[in-house]
């Protein structure tokens, strides 16, 4: 019963916010490994172990984030 909750609640979700979520998912596994630790490292300075950590960091988290997509059936 509480599966099909779930999917009353993203059938509830606009077409907007399914969009967004989707680009902002493709955009933290795409940007964040490659531009995050460049830009981290060369524009403002930090540590460049630090700039890939948080670059692996946004990677995970729009793994994760690709994977929840997935599971409640906004991305087919």
């Amino acid at each position: 019963m509480t599966e099909d909750n779930e999917n009353v609640e993203v059938s509830g979700m606009s077409k907007f916010n399914r969009i967004a979520l989707t680009i902002i998912a493709a955009v933290l596994i795409f940007v964040g490994p490659t531009y995050i630790p460049y830009l981290l490292s060369d524009t403002l300075g930090v540590d460049y172990v630090l700039s890939i950590i948080v670059g692996a960091v946004l990677f995970i988290v729009g793994l994760v984030m690709l994977f929840w997509l997935i599971r409640k059936k906004v991305i087919t």
